[in-house]
């Protein structure tokens, strides 16, 4: 016989930053009101048919403020009692958000930000990263590229920092997998909107002759990492060529059309709950608060940083509907897990793709492997 069945009461928040950004290029990408919320509201649903066995409950806050706001938002979870906290915002306001809550003795799950610094140099013991890095993503794109022979790249990156770190992402991704960039050209953001009556015609004129001349290349990649013109590359360039990053083939956690390993059953149950298709960050923050739910079960523990440890460790594993179990790399806190490499209507394959080993996990050849990374927060 067991021990008696341990009653538990989890407690958890998601704390979504808003930040001002121009409509998308497309109506498709469209942000709706309750991204990643959604998600929560989904895990609640999942952690709580195992927890009604166990006499565990679930309930997720959910809180989305300004920049300006977000820290009073954090103390206020924080006052409420809330020790575990789901994060969708960029890397310098994660940062110090994550410090403000590990003085509270809170875990941070990051959903949202790529920087392959916070995962590095700029890491934290109680920050765990759901979203994949930026190298991660370029990665899984340089795999599909060399598995495809396509071994000359010419690189388009945007000017505002996310694009230029993403930008050094697929540099990284190059050399690291034996690439040669044959020619780098960057796209300034001049501002403005992105969507007018007459764009398509603009870029129809301006990107040939923006293209025009590029060096020998088998595919284009492109690092935009605040969408105002990657979705424009395909078919308006001046040598017809496959678009990979930013556009084209896109590498993504989820997708609303991935129906393999089981999926279709998660889609159906998030868009009767929901009303609408999933998106990457409803995936994440789901995946973030399952990964909460899991070790809350194995571990019979709501306290954060046990919950942590429970995560870090050997025995920690999810189903995740990506062909198989995640867990986390130990040394900076980031999540193993396969990317779908996506054209806007089907999964056209999936890194780590075959033929690319490792000593410890297939998985790790994506992103920063241990001896790669700065990280000593986790020692």
């Amino acid at each position: 016989m067991g021990g008696p069945v341990l009653a538990l009461d989890v407690a958890a928040a998601v704390l979504r930053i808003d930040y001002p950004r121009l409509l998308p290029i497309s109506r498709y990408d469209l942000v709706p009101e309750d991204l990643g919320f959604a998600g929560a509201d989904l895990a609640d649903m999942d952690n709580g048919t195992t927890g009604s066995f166990l006499g565990h409950t679930y309930a997720t806050t959910k809180v989305a403020v300004p920049p300006d706001q977000a820290d009073a938002a954090l103390d206020q979870l924080l006052a409420d009692g809330i020790r575990l906290i789901v994060v969708m915002a960029d890397s310098r306001d994660l940062l110090r958000l994550t410090d403000r809550a590990a003085e509270a003795g809170a875990l941070v799950l990051n959903a949202s930000a790529p920087d392959v610094a916070l995962r590095s140099q700029n890491c934290r013991a109680t920050l765990l990263h759901i979203a994949p890095s930026n190298l991660m993503l370029a990665d899984a794109v340089a795999q599909f590229s060399v598995w495809k022979r396509w071994d000359e790249w010419f690189l388009i990156s945007g000017s505002n920092y996310e694009d230029t770190s993403l930008a050094e992402a697929y540099r990284r991704a190059a050399r690291k997998f034996g690439i040669k960039i044959t020619e780098e050209r960057l796209f300034a953001d001049t501002g403005g909107s992105r969507r007018t009556d007459s764009g398509h015609v603009l870029v129809q004129r301006q990107l040939p002759a923006f293209t025009q001349g590029a060096k020998r290349h088998d595919v284009l990649i492109a690092a935009d990492g605040t969408d105002y013109f990657a979705r424009y590359l395909p078919y308006h360039l001046s040598t017809p060529r496959p678009v990979m990053g930013s556009a084209g083939l896109r590498p993504v956690t989820f997708h609303a059309a991935h129906e393999a390993w089981g999926t279709t059953q998660y889609q159906t149950r998030f868009e009767e709950l929901t009303g609408r298709y999933a998106r990457a960050e409803d995936y994440n923050v789901w995946l973030a608060l399952r990964v909460v739910g899991e070790a809350v079960t194995r571990a019979s523990t709501t306290d954060a940083m046990a919950i942590r440890d429970y995560a870090l460790s050997d025995a920690f594993e999810l189903a995740a509907f990506k062909g198989q179990k995640v867990t986390f790399r130990n040394w900076n806190g980031q999540m193993r897990q396969p990317i779908l490499l996506y054209d806007g209507m089907i999964t056209v394959s999936v890194s780590p793709q075959e033929g690319f080993l490792h000593q410890f996990s297939p998985l790790d050849t994506l992103g920063l492997d241990r001896p790669e990374s700065e990280c000593s927060a986790f020692n």
